[in-house]
């Protein structure tokens, strides 16, 4: 009888802990996108219209993907510069889009919606967008601890993990904003 041993894969645990980390928010957002369903079939709902910056922000956000995609395969090829570029650029594209939600919320105040006192799309969407915005504050303070480790003469550590952990979280937050305002536009 031949045995064949076979090494078991391990799942390195900072990438064990995002993914239960992304559990955990999908599980969030999936009750609040329930709640609003079901509160919007309840009498006095009233809906929203969901500023137009939005549509923008969405497109920041998915070049943001895509920046921070091209950020991990130079860091994995080695390519530094390209690396520090590529990580500065979806950082800023984060923060541009947090500012962008920031006027969107502005925008959407100055139109009469407002958080207390209200029935309805409104409420769901400051708190819904707004939890979501945390979440790409968090990733964008991590692109900038990132992005502070690659210019550090100090540090010149190649393991791939924490870019790929980070490059991993930013991806689901894009995702995650895709279903949210797809979800709003299909529901308001």
């Amino acid at each position: 009888m031949n045995i064949v041993s076979s090494r078991q894969q391990k799942i390195h645990p900072h990438k064990f802990t995002l993914w239960i980390a992304i559990g955990s928010i999908i599980m969030m957002f999936a009750g609040l996108t329930s709640a609003y369903i079901v509160k919007g079939e309840q009498p006095g709902w009233t809906s929203v219209v969901v500023p137009k910056l939005f549509y923008y922000s969405t497109g920041v956000m998915l070049l943001s993907s895509l920046t921070i995609q091209m950020a991990l395969k130079s860091f994995k090829e080695r390519g530094m510069q390209q690396y520090r570029t590529l990580l500065t650029v979806t950082a800023v594209l984060g923060l541009l889009f947090i500012a962008m939600q920031i006027i969107g919320f502005y925008q959407l105040f100055n139109s009469g919606v407002k958080l207390e006192g209200g029935s309805g799309a409104g409420q769901f969407l400051y708190i819904i967008f707004g939890l979501h915005a945390l979440h790409v504050l968090g990733g964008a303070i991590a692109l900038l601890i990132m992005f502070f480790k690659a210019f550090s003469a100090k540090i010149r550590n190649y393991n791939s993990v924490p870019v790929e952990v980070i490059a991993t979280y930013w991806h689901f937050v894009d995702l995650l904003w895709i279903y949210l305002f797809v979800f709003f536009l299909w529901k308001v």
